[in-house]
């Protein structure tokens, strides 16, 4: 493997944990727990600055945009399926953003909202992780040449070092720390999940 598809499996890895946690936090939602609004509003913190602006942002703007200087299509195949999943993410994200912005208790329609777009978030990006894991990740390989992929390394230096200058990286994986200390991965989902995944893709 190289450095950077290392860089971006890594990532993934962090975000399945993060995945984990709001999945455990939603089954406790649908078992009665109260909604704490400030708490949806790090989760939708977390996966819209790291899964979406940190991660997808590395994907998008260096090595998708690489795959199509080498003529990977962008309609009709892998990429174009990956940033139609980039954007209903960004869309379940926005709607448990909304939630955690607002003020009191949540009503019974904020409550199912919360509820149906955590259930849905969670399947999409774990499939979505998976097909890029063993399918486009393992494409880009074979399309770049060596010194491709050594200049999207620098380019995900520089891409991360611009992260790094305001500490945002790293306090993306402190509340990913946060969130899976507070509402653990359950062991037993997540391998049901990846099993299933699997058996899908």
């Amino acid at each position: 493997m190289s450095k950077p598809i290392d860089v971006l499996m890594n990532e993934h890895r962090l975000i399945e944990q993060v995945l984990g946690s709001l999945e455990s936090y939603a089954l406790a939602i649908d078992d009665g727990m109260a909604v704490e609004r400030p708490l949806v509003a790090k989760y939708a913190t977390f996966f819209r600055g790291f899964a979406d602006a940190c991660h997808h942002g590395k994907e998008e703007d260096i090595l998708f945009q690489r795959m199509i200087e080498r003529g990977f299509p962008v309609e009709g195949g892998p990429l174009a399926v990956m940033l139609q999943e980039h954007t209903e993410g960004r869309a379940r994200v926005s709607a448990m953003s909304q939630i955690g912005r607002g003020e009191g208790e949540l009503d019974d329609g904020e409550r199912s909202t919360l509820l149906t777009n955590a259930n849905e978030f969670v399947p999409l990006l774990r499939q979505h992780i998976l097909k890029e894991d063993h399918i486009l990740y393992p494409m880009a390989l074979r399309l770049l040449t060596g010194p491709e992929l050594d200049q999207m390394e620098a380019d995900f230096a520089a891409f991360a070092r611009r992260l790094s200058g305001d500490g945002s990286e790293d306090r993306l994986r402190g509340l990913a720390d946060r969130l899976t200390s507070t509402f653990a991965p359950d062991p037993e989902r997540m391998a049901a999940a990846a099993a299933m995944a699997h058996c899908e893709a």
